[in-house]
């Protein structure tokens, strides 16, 4: 197994990140194989790895289903059926998101100051690396935009203007990813993972689904 250390983390979320990049490009021709739910005991920098890349596809295919629910040619069963895949996309979204904050948690703690400060982010790493997530696949459909020939000049130049700052945002969110790794290892914040707990989709937490049992 690879050493753990401040450097090794951080130059695998940048990694991590440039992945993000490249396959929102590589899953539009081929899409990747990650067969069920990933394995309990993923961990270490691979893991992390893994990971990050399984909640990326996730928002992958998530960004897709949410544009075909937008349809109004349609039937109503088409859109409804979206709406069921969204919900469950968006569950294994937020799973993922707290996967990826225990094991980088996980590798960290043993490394960070004992002492350090009871100081927290308004956001985990995780959450962070969702919206980079995100944020490189609104880079890539915006490109598309600018390559369609069914517009006219002024489409094609306002979406080129949103590529660069969207580019810019997507440079400052990785830079504030790898500075939060620094205050953790500085004593100057601590890493918590924090649950969601979300109860649209559980059938004893959902009011409308336990109390129309019959």
């Amino acid at each position: 197994m690879a050493d753990i250390t401040h450097d090794s983390i951080k130059s695998t979320i940048r990694d991590a990140v440039a992945h993000q990049i490249r396959s929102v490009m590589d899953w539009h021709y081929g899409e990747p194989v990650y067969e069920g739910d990933p394995a309990d005991d993923l961990a270490g920098l691979q893991g992390l790895r893994e990971l990050v890349a399984r909640q990326h596809w996730a928002n992958f295919q998530l960004w897709h289903v949410e544009d075909r629910a937008r349809r109004k040619d349609v039937d109503a069963r088409v859109i409804a059926d979206c709406k069921y895949a969204i919900d469950k996309l968006n569950q294994r979204r937020n799973d993922l998101i707290e996967r990826v904050d225990e094991c980088l948690i996980s590798m960290m703690e043993p490394l960070l100051p004992v002492d350090g400060l009871e100081r927290y982010n308004t956001e985990t790493a995780g959450a962070a690396l969702d919206r980079l997530s995100i944020q490189a696949l609104k880079i890539y459909h915006m490109k598309e935009q600018c390559s369609r020939k069914d517009v006219d000049e002024e489409h094609i130049q306002q979406c080129d203007n949103k590529v660069g700052v969207l580019k810019r945002q997507h440079n400052d969110l990785e830079r504030a990813i790898l500075e939060l790794i620094d205050e953790y290892f500085a004593g100057t914040k601590k890493p918590k993972v924090y649950f969601q707990f979300k109860m649209y989709n559980d059938p004893k937490l959902n009011p409308e689904l336990y109390g129309n049992k019959k």
